[in-house]
């Protein structure tokens, strides 16, 4: 480590503390050459969360973006900010430990309409809307009739 008062390249660490939940770790050292102290900081360098696009584009992992569909498929539902926070956790933990760390945008897109269906299916049906890119009313119809019929096969295979 460089000094940043004498340039000297010869320190020793005096401290180390873990900080931010572990993810950074702060060192105090001592320049051997000029005996100033100064502070560092080391974290892990991840390799990005990439999405493949239906075109075979690659992106970068946006949370924000599926955030915002998220939100935009529940506006004025019951759903609480903090279950589409967890979903978007949920879909970052989809992504492989392995290298290159690659989902494809619908993989996404399917994982999230089954969590919606379970948490509020008018957001379900919103969500699948834009995902499924309906055309007419007949899409919305036949979405709905397909809900439908799954509570009713539900609802007997508990009795």
């Amino acid at each position: 480590m460089k000094c940043p008062f004498c340039g000297g390249v010869s320190d020793r660490v005096v401290d180390s503390r873990e900080s931010r939940e572990g993810e950074v770790i702060r060192r105090r050292r001592e320049c051997l050459a000029c005996l100033r102290r100064f502070t560092s900081y080391e974290r892990v360098e991840e390799s990005p969360l990439v999405v493949v696009k239906s075109d075979g584009r690659r992106e970068e992992f946006d949370r924000v973006k599926v955030l915002r569909g998220l939100r935009r498929a529940c506006e004025k539902r019951p759903v609480e900010e903090a279950r589409l926070e967890a979903l978007c956790d949920e879909v970052e933990a989809l992504f492989p430990t392995r290298e290159p760390r690659e989902l494809k945008t619908r993989e996404i897109g399917a994982f999230l309409m089954e969590k919606l269906k379970e948490v509020d299916q008018v957001a379900f049906v919103r969500f699948a809307s834009v995902y499924r890119r309906f055309e007419d009313a007949g899409d919305f119809v036949e979405e709905v009739e397909t809900l439908l019929s799954d509570a009713r096969d539900a609802s007997r295979r508990s009795r």
